[in-house]
């Protein structure tokens, strides 16, 4: 095989998905994701479920100490006994307690102990701040 072909082909070779294997900060952080994508889209099709109306906020911030105990609070919910979608969503959330309260405990920096924050999240501004000179 000739110099220039196998440049091409080491050049044209699909990268890899992931350049480095998920470290547990960022498998907390797409499965907190992933759980609020759910949970909001739970939220949607309250008209069609109405206990969904009755779970528990969840907002989750992975640096908010009292996410736990939101976490546990979720999963012991006991509304919606039965409902497909709420089951597959409180068994992510404990997999996603499991994960920081065990796996990465060690990893894990908590960075606020504001319970309140979890029920009442800071709106989230996509506008840039008018700066006056």
């Amino acid at each position: 095989m000739t110099p220039w072909l196998l440049a091409l082909l080491l050049l044209t070779w699909p990268p890899a998905g992931q350049p480095a294997p998920p470290t547990c900060y960022s498998r907390m952080l797409s499965l907190s994701r992933e759980i609020a994508g759910a949970y909001q889209n739970l939220q949607a099709t309250e008209l069609s479920e109405p206990c969904v109306r009755y779970l528990p906020r969840l907002y989750l911030d992975i640096h908010n100490y009292c996410v736990l105990a939101k976490l546990r609070d979720f999963v012991a919910s006991p509304h919606c006994w039965k409902v497909v979608q709420v089951d597959v969503l409180k068994d992510k959330v404990r997999k996603l307690y499991t994960i920081m309260n065990s796996f990465c405990r060690q990893d894990l920096v908590f960075l606020l102990d504001d319970c309140n924050a979890l029920e009442y999240p800071a709106p989230v501004t996509t506008s840039l701040p008018d700066l006056q000179m």
